[in-house]
């Protein structure tokens, strides 16, 4: 979503079939188990300003006309809700509370499991989705580790007690910290398509269809 507007950014965040029961992810273990002490992680704010990034939360001016990525701080339910491309002058009061602004950043964008303790990737996927959406991917695909993505300094010591941790990237830029694994490629898949509600189910050649419901109108995958 991109936005030029100075009123009241609406909340817009494509949430669906809330009435549904869903068990409980492995995300949602991590929140209920963490240690207090390791929340920072999880707050993309603090990981940000942690980080060396140009940011700050709804509120403070922004330091130059520019675009910039505008999402919650906190946010447990994935796949970018609530995050919008925005163009801000210089007044961020018009932007919804609890959100923060941060520098746009350009490239590729990683999803990448590690083991903390040996600062080992054992998984490396690639995101590929339009532009005008943060929510709906296209595809996720398997692809060789590379040297250009490490564990920044700043996560350590925290991140040693979790025996695998995902890590998001835009380039080579860290935007985000999963206390977990990637959930999508378990059993050695190296290919996750989503299914979005109205969408054939009918997987092409080579590919399976597994269900694989969420509140965000995903209701499967095509997987190999």
């Amino acid at each position: 979503m991109v936005s030029r507007t100075h009123r009241r950014m609406a909340i817009q965040d494509q949430r669906r079939n809330l009435d549904r029961v869903y068990p409980d992810t492995h995300e949602d273990i991590v929140w209920q188990t963490i240690d207090p002490d390791d929340i920072w992680l999880l707050d993309k704010l603090i990981l940000s300003r942690k980080l060396g990034y140009t940011c700050g939360p709804v509120g403070l001016d922004v330091p130059k006309p520019d675009w910039y990525i505008v999402r919650p701080c906190v946010n447990a339910l994935g796949l970018g809700l609530g995050a919008e491309k925005v163009w801000l002058d210089e007044s961020t009061m018009h932007l919804p509370l609890g959100y923060f602004w941060c520098e746009w950043f350009q490239g590729d964008h990683y999803s990448i499991d590690f083991m903390p303790e040996w600062g080992v990737k054992t998984l490396t996927v690639q995101g590929f989705k339009s532009k005008d959406t943060f929510i709906k991917w296209d595809k996720w695909i398997k692809v060789e580790n590379n040297n250009k993505h490490i564990i920044p300094k700043t996560l350590y010591p925290n991140i040693l007690k979790y025996e695998r941790i995902n890590l998001e990237y835009i380039g080579d830029k860290l935007i985000e910290v999963h206390l977990r694994g990637n959930e999508d490629f378990v059993n050695n898949i190296s290919e996750f398509i989503p299914v979005w509600e109205g969408q054939d189910t009918t997987p092409p050649q080579g590919y399976t269809y597994r269900e694989y419901p969420d509140i965000h109108g995903r209701i499967g995958a095509f997987i190999k």
